[in-house]
């Protein structure tokens, strides 16, 4: 009677015992089509440099895996070495978070093709980006006719188009601001306002930082959004 009791004691301490005790809280998995032979580099900024976190060989099968340990969400970037090019398609930036995030690619256009899923911070910056494409896009039209106008000397269509690039630049800013704003729950929003409008007025820096919640506001970016206003208001006032 006794052993009908021990044994299933004996095989539930067996299995906890070879169970793989793991930290790891991010999953990466990916495919690159027509990658057959190179190195994959999972990289974070850090002091402002790129640190590599992983290195993943790639010998034959196009596939690969990655489990990591982050402690906030935040912006990767997967560089990919290919051995036998120069190409500047080679460094994929996105956004990670606690989970399971899956990447798919091509080795012909590494970051145009790519389909990044997992991640909503992944998902609200694609959003953003797409928008913020447009402004980019009409700005490089203004620059061409800028240098068009500049050669033919029309002095009166170079201001005319100088004074339409500074409202692009606004229209980037605003919608920017409102992007952050309405996305607070989410650490995404302070990346942006870091990466695109750090110089910005003040007063949008802190409306920003004020919708951001407690979680996001703790966290990587949210406390650098406020060591730059911190930094920003001490400096401004000289």
């Amino acid at each position: 009677m006794l052993k009908k009791y021990i044994t299933p004691l004996v095989l539930v301490l067996l299995f906890s015992c070879g169970e793989e005790k793991t930290d790891k809280n991010l999953h990466i998995s990916g495919y690159i089509k027509g990658l057959k032979k190179g190195t994959l580099y999972i990289q974070h900024i850090k002091e402002g440099a790129l640190v590599a976190l992983d290195t993943i060989k790639i010998d034959g099968d196009s596939h690969f895996t990655s489990d990591l340990t982050i402690k906030t969400p935040e912006m990767f970037y997967l560089f990919l070495d290919r051995g036998v090019s120069n190409s500047i398609d080679n460094n994929l930036p996105f956004f990670v978070e606690p989970g399971h995030l899956n990447i798919e690619s091509s080795l012909e256009f590494f970051t145009a093709d790519a389909k990044i899923s997992g991640s909503k911070n992944q998902e609200l910056y694609d959003e953003y980006k797409t928008v913020v494409s447009r402004y980019v896009d009409r700005n490089l039209e203004l620059v061409k006719q800028r240098f068009d106008a500049l050669k033919a000397k029309e002095e009166t269509s170079v201001i005319k188009i100088e004074e339409e690039q500074k409202r692009i630049v606004m229209q980037k800013y605003l919608y920017t601001t409102n992007f952050a704003v309405n996305h607070g729950a989410y650490d995404v929003a302070p990346y942006v306002a870091l990466a695109e409008i750090p110089d910005i007025n003040l007063k949008y820096l802190d409306t920003i930082e004020k919708s951001l919640t407690p979680k996001v506001a703790h966290a990587l970016y949210g406390t650098k959004l406020h060591e730059l206003i911190a930094e920003r208001k001490k400096t401004e006032k000289k």
